[in-house]
C-alpha cells in the first residue's frame, strides 16, 4: 500500500508535466515590411519598414500562430520543417494554412551576425510580409 501511496502520485506529476512542455512563445514586433509580385511575376521592392507593436504568439500545443495586429491573423500550422542553420542564420519554417484556407509558409529567421536579430516572415505566393521581432516574456 506504501508503494501505491508513492507510485500514483508520481505518475500524476510526469503526464501533467507532460502537458507544460508544449508552451506557447510570445513575439513582440516593433516594425514590418511588405513585398509583393507585380503584374509580371516579379518581386517588387520592400517597403519602408513601419511601426507595428503587435504581438506575435505560437502555441506548438494547438499548431497555431496568431498575430494580434489591428485586423487578427490566425495561421494553423499544418507542418513543422526541419531546422536549417547556415553561416549567418537560422531558419525554422512552418507550412500554415489562413482562416480563409490560404497557403503560406511561416519563417522565423534568427540572424547570427546581427546579434541573433528576429524576424518572422510570412510568404504568400504574391506578398511576403517580414515583422521585426524579440522575444517577449
Amino acid at each position: 500500500m506504501k508503494i501505491l501511496k508513492i507510485v500514483v502520485p508520481f505518475f500524476l506529476f510526469f503526464f501533467a508535466i507532460q502537458d507544460v512542455a508544449a508552451q506557447v512563445y510570445r513575439f513582440k514586433a516593433d516594425s514590418f515590411s511588405i513585398i509583393e509580385k507585380n503584374a509580371n511575376g516579379k518581386w517588387g521592392k520592400w517597403t519602408e519598414f513601419n511601426n507595428s507593436p503587435v504581438v506575435i504568439s505560437l502555441d506548438a500545443k494547438k499548431d497555431r500562430i496568431i498575430v494580434n495586429s489591428k485586423e487578427i491573423q490566425l495561421y494553423r500550422i499544418l507542418a513543422y520543417g526541419e531546422k536549417v542553420v547556415e553561416n549567418n542564420s537560422e531558419t525554422i519554417p512552418m507550412k500554415c494554412a489562413d482562416n480563409d484556407g490560404g497557403l503560406c509558409t511561416i519563417l522565423i529567421v534568427t540572424k547570427k551576425n546581427e546579434d541573433n536579430r528576429k524576424q518572422f516572415y510570412i510568404n504568400y505566393d504574391d506578398v511576403k510580409i517580414v515583422y521585426n521581432v524579440y522575444v517577449s516574456k
